[in-house]
Formats: C-alpha cells, structure tokens, sequence
C-alpha cells in the first residue's frame, strides 16, 4: 500500500523497457549497489561534483542518504523527484527531476546516471523521455534544462535526440580543473516535435500538491 502522506512512491512512470519510480528501502538499496559498483570509467569525471571518486561502500551510502534527503527536504516550492530505474523488474540506475519554484517558472532539470553494464543501449534516452513527458505532458512544464562537460558525447546525443538545443557554456572546477559544461535547454514545442517514446504515467493525480501545481 502506498503512502497516504507520501503518494509519491505511487507514482509511475512506464516506457516500452523501462518503469521508474521512488524507491523504497529495498529498491533503494539495490540502487546503491548500482552506484558503489561505477557509472563510468574511472578516468573519465562527467559529474560537477565529482562523487564517484569516492570508494565503492561510501558511493553506496551516500546515495542511499542522498535519495532519503531528496525526501526529507522537499517542499512545493524547491523539490528533487530521484527515481528508480528498473529494467526487467532490475534496477540499473537513477533519474532525477527537479525545480526551484516550479509554480512561478514552470521550468525543472533533469540529471541521470546509469550503471555502465547498461549504458549505451538506448536505456538513458528512454529514461529522460519518461521524465520529459512527466514534466510537459503531467506537470505543464514549459521548459526543461540540463547539462553535460562538453567532451561527454553519450549525453550530449541523448539531449540531441530528445530535442535540446545549446543554452551556453559554464566553466566549472572539478578535481581541481576547469571544465566546461554545455547547458542545453528543451522548450515545449521541441519536446512535442522530437518526442517519440510512448510514456504511460500513474499515480500523479494525489501528488500533485506536493510538486505545487494543484
């Protein structure tokens, strides 16, 4: 039984492979296995905030921590929704959506990782078009944002797909480095041209409040 205070862990959403939702405690911890066990090559650093440096036990707790806080703090008018990603009833990874008076703005940002026997399979396109169509099609976004380091070409192909387009650079430091991000933004009129994965969403209605658009 879903939460009465909490509907969000009823919360669906559904693709031809993929089904996302908040996780409980035992789906959770299978989503910290998948972050202890490496979401890219250890040479590579695709994240501003270089978390993955860590060893493999405290990747894993501090995602579990990280999912636990995301709920704790959320209130209508700053949230981050971090869903799991299963695939075939497994999880492989973790997609976030999330906003800053989202009432006012009607605008929200996306960030993803996958664990990387997972990766390039066209699963990270499907995931972020699940939480595309939440955010247009469920919420009434009028605008998505997102960002990659600009040597990163898998997710910069995944906002090409779904429809992004540049929206400037950012220097960031990490690992005591500057690194160049590329924002991207996707506007309602791309995400309905570009969109092409079939979403089923459930379980929004009793949520509503809590994203501050009842």
């Amino acid at each position: 039984m879903d939460p009465h205070y909490w509907p969000l862990y009823g919360l669906r959403l559904r693709t031809p492979r993929l089904e996302l939702r908040l996780p409980d405690v035992p789906l959770l911890d299978e989503l910290a296995a998948v972050g202890a066990g490496g979401v890219h090559d250890p040479d590579e650093m695709p994240f501003g905030v270089p978390w993955t440096d860590a060893p493999p036990e405290e990747r894993g707790r501090g995602t579990f921590q990280h999912v636990l806080r995301t709920i704790a703090e959320w209130r209508p008018e700053q949230w981050t929704l971090s869903l799991a990603v299963l695939h075939e009833g497994v999880v492989i990874g973790r997609q976030d959506l999330f906003a800053t008076e989202f009432a006012v703005t009607r605008e929200a940002e996306t960030g993803s990782w996958l664990g990387t026997a997972h990766q390039g399979k066209g699963l990270g396109t499907e995931m972020r078009a699940a939480v595309a169509h939440l955010a247009f099609e469920g919420l009434g976004a009028r605008s998505l944002v997102s960002g990659a380091m600009v040597e990163n070409g898998r997710s910069l192909g995944v906002s090409r797909r779904l429809g992004y387009r540049p929206d400037g650079l950012s220097v960031l430091a990490v690992r005591g480095e500057a690194r160049t991000l590329q924002r991207l933004r996707l506007d309602r009129a791309a995400w309905e041209e570009h969109r092409a994965t079939p979403v089923e969403t459930v379980g929004l209605e009793p949520c509503r409040a809590l994203f501050g658009t009842s």
